[in-house]
């Protein structure tokens, strides 16, 4: 009997080994599926990231390039200097220390303290290190038998040009991603895809020796091909870059070359530009050694140096193209003009009276003609650049009209420009446009109250000029692939047709006229025909805030009119001048642009009758001839000929050979050593008329060449001259002189 409670008493025991068993088993199994199955994944990488370092290798950006195929933004290989603690002892340390200290300009104490971590493979001294500097840090290793230094591939990005179309391009940031301008904008298109080198790491987490190291190659970035031009670009940066120099341009520049049937941009500069090369350094000498001539010192002082630092970073880095709505002034006129005439509000038949003002809401707004111009066709209301006129036209047009073509000539949005930051203008609503007694249409109309950014203003005047077709600007024409495979091809992008052809080609012919009678007799080239419009406009809003007087003066030109190509828009944001205006200083400088990009990009000059019996002829070789011998030849091209010293032979001449010179300009023609070493003296001749400058220089034995309005322009007086006074050049040498209309300085 006393044997069933001990059995009893087994099987409970027994029993109760089995449940802990079954529970302690299902414990194990749940915690593994768990670990395997549910959070499998997490456990296997966090074993790979104790077993296994990862350091990336950036890829080659894609080349940026133009659209002649010239490399603007290139990508090359560069080195990062690493070196392993584990493999070397401290005294290799102290003399790696110092050859470092002195190749790579680091700091020997660096070195050292990285050199103490003894359980490290992988320390970085040094990025971005050129490859004949990464050389030479191999060299002083291997002569100093230092294991475990060795470099690791990477990229840097150049640009050749330097700060040509800096703003455009903008730059890259130390991990080699795009900051600014198209760098920024297509950066996912350029930046590729990057490598990375796998080292695997022992049980103490100490990285193992180099052959435990594999590596997986970055694929480079594609490629872009712009609409840019190298030279027209170049060309564009120095004409815009002189005549912020020359005039003292506060609140920076800036210039567009457009092709106006496609809307492509050939050229855009701002500036002052700064180089993508350096980007952080502030390259406007001015504005550098005002920031670096604050107190520093306190924590308050720092913190004033490092805003007005990043600040004037910022600004040099902004393209004011895109970014930096405007007023613009007169230029604004051409969309006036265009609206007028396609709406039915006037026609190349109507007259405008001016007496000197237009009254709106009771209030009487100026001409900036003291007494106004009197009765005027349309055609003399756009070269005179009446107000007046011009806010009886808005009136004309009406409110509903007026805001439907701005929005139509694409001026109420941005332009989807493919460039960072675009901004858009700013303008009166409906409503405000309705209420005439405020003024506000009428202000409108001649381009004040308003603001434009350029790119904005450009797109419309092509529009205007083009057959009345709005095209969306763009700076991209092709993407390539890393072996130049062509990816994609931008398509112009016509938006749609803003006015007639009809009203187009009126617009043109009003515009030459502008060119040829009127404000903008600073823009002429003889043999091309150009037309465009002036631009002063006052910063009303900073006048306002602070009471100042500052004015923006701009020119937009177009040609050839009888088949609109190219536009060119400058704008001069406060320049250091009195009584300045838009005719007098931005036309001038976009005439001098077209002077130089038209022959280049092929469009021939076709002269008037009376231009021919002007025209420049091309001076020949004379060198090595009997100087009496050539006379006949010099004289057939109408020009003189002029033999300094008693030599048998021509020895030098000037100007030289291929110049292209006057009609009866004088060839000198130097015969013996003792006349070529004669020099005379440039006079100084701005300020006078074209007879007596043209007396001055030929008296001093040099040639002249005129550029700007002429010397048969009564009211021309030389602006400048292209070799400074007192300069001593070779006798026959030719200065330009380029003469300006003094009777329409006063025309916005």
């Amino acid at each position: 009997m006393s044997k069933l409670p001990e059995n009893s008493m087994r099987i409970r025991l027994l029993a109760a080994a089995v449940i802990l068993t079954v529970v302690g088993f299902g414990a194990v199994i749940h915690s593994l599926y768990k670990i395997q199955i549910v959070q499998g994944d997490f456990y296997q990488q966090k074993a790979i990231s104790q077993q296994l370092r990862t350091t990336a290798i950036t890829a080659n950006r894609g080349t940026i390039y133009d659209t002649n195929m010239k490399k603007l933004a290139v990508s090359a290989t560069v080195w990062t200097v690493v070196f392993s603690p584990a493999d070397i002892t401290d005294e290799q340390a102290e003399i790696l220390a110092d050859g470092l200290e002195e190749i790579l300009d680091v700091d020997r104490d660096f070195v050292i303290e990285k050199a103490k971590n003894k359980k490290n493979y992988h320390q970085i001294v040094k990025k971005k290190v050129e490859k004949e500097v990464a050389d030479q840090v191999l060299a002083f290793a291997s002569e100093n038998k230092i294991n475990g230094v060795y470099l690791v591939e990477d990229s840097k990005r150049y640009y050749p040009y330097g700060t040509m179309a800096s703003t455009v391009l903008g730059f890259v940031n130390d991990e080699n991603q795009g900051s600014y301008g198209l760098e920024a904008y297509y950066n996912n298109i350029l930046s590729g895809t990057p490598g990375k080198m796998v080292s695997a790491k022992n049980a103490q987490g100490t990285d193992m020796p180099l052959e435990y190291t594999d590596m997986y190659e970055a694929q480079d970035g594609n490629s872009i091909v712009l609409t840019i031009d190298e030279t027209v670009q170049h060309m564009l940066d120095k004409h815009v870059r002189t005549a912020v120099i020359e005039h003292g341009v506060k609140n920076r520049a800036a210039g567009i070359v457009m092709d106006v049937k496609t809307g492509a941009i050939l050229g855009m500069t701002t500036m002052p530009d700064f180089d993508p090369n350096d980007p952080l350094t502030i390259a406007d000498t001015a504005t550098r050694e005002a920031v670096e001539a604050l107190p520093r010192g306190t924590e308050e002082e720092e913190a004033a140096y490092r805003k007005a630092k990043e600040e004037a970073q910022f600004l040099q880095w902004n393209n004011k193209c895109v970014s930096e709505p405007y007023e613009p002034g007169s230029v604004f006129k051409i969309f006036t003009l265009a609206t007028g005439l396609e709406t039915g509000a006037t026609d190349v038949n109507h007259t405008y009276n001016d007496p000197g003002y237009y009254v709106v809401g009771g209030v009487k707004k100026h001409c900036w003609k003291a007494g106004g111009h009197g009765l005027q066709t349309l055609e003399q209301t756009v070269q005179n650049s009446c107000n007046p006129a011009f806010m009886m036209i808005g009136e004309a047009i009406g409110p509903q009209n007026f805001y439907n073509y701005y929005d139509s000539f694409g001026m109420a949005e941005p332009t989807g420009i493919d460039l960072p930051g675009e901004a858009n203008g700013i303008h009166h609503s409906l409503e405000q446009l309705e209420k005439l007694s405020e003024g506000y249409l009428a202000t409108s109309a001649f381009g004040q109250t308003i603001k434009v950014t350029p790119i904005q203003m450009i797109t419309a005047v092509a529009a205007a000029v083009n057959g009345g077709y709005l095209y969306e600007p763009y700076l991209v024409k092709q993407v390539l692939d890393p072996d130049g495979n062509i990816i994609s091809t931008t398509q112009p992008n016509m938006k749609r047709q803003v006015i007639s052809e009809e009203t187009s080609r009126i617009v043109c012919q009003m515009l030459e006229s502008v060119v040829t009678q009127g404000s903008g007799k600073n823009a002429y080239i003889p043999g091309y025909r150009i037309g465009g419009k002036t631009g002063t406009s006052e910063k009303l809003d900073l006048k306002f805030q602070t009471g100042e007087d500052e004015n923006i003066l701009s020119f937009v030109g177009v040609a050839p009119m009888d088949d609109p190509q190219y536009a060119v828009l400058v704008l001069l944001d406060e320049p250091s001048l009195t009584n300045a205006y838009g005719s007098t200083i931005a036309a001038p400088v976009v005439g001098a642009i077209f002077a130089d990009i038209l022959p280049y990009l092929g469009v021939e000059k076709v002269y008037t009758e009376q231009e021919l019996k002007n025209a420049d002829v091309t001076v020949g070789n004379y060198v090595g001839s009997a100087p009496h011998d050539v006379q006949g030849s010099i004289a057939l091209k109408n020009l003189n000929a002029k033999i300094m010293g008693g030599g048998g032979r021509v020895l030098s001449q000037m100007p030289a050979p291929g110049s292209s010179v006057p009609q009866g300009s004088t060839v000198i023609l130097f015969t013996d050593e003792e006349s070529e070493q004669e020099k005379v003296t440039v006079p100084d001749v701005v300020g006078k008329t074209g007879l007596a400058a043209n007396k001055m220089i030929l008296n001093a034995g040099l040639n002249i060449k005129v550029t700007g309005v002429g010397t048969d322009n009564a009211n021309a007086v030389a602006a400048k001259q292209s070799i400074e006074p007192g300069t001593e050049v070779m006798r026959g040498t030719v200065i330009t002189v380029d003469f300006a209309d003094t009777s329409i300085q006063n025309i916005y």
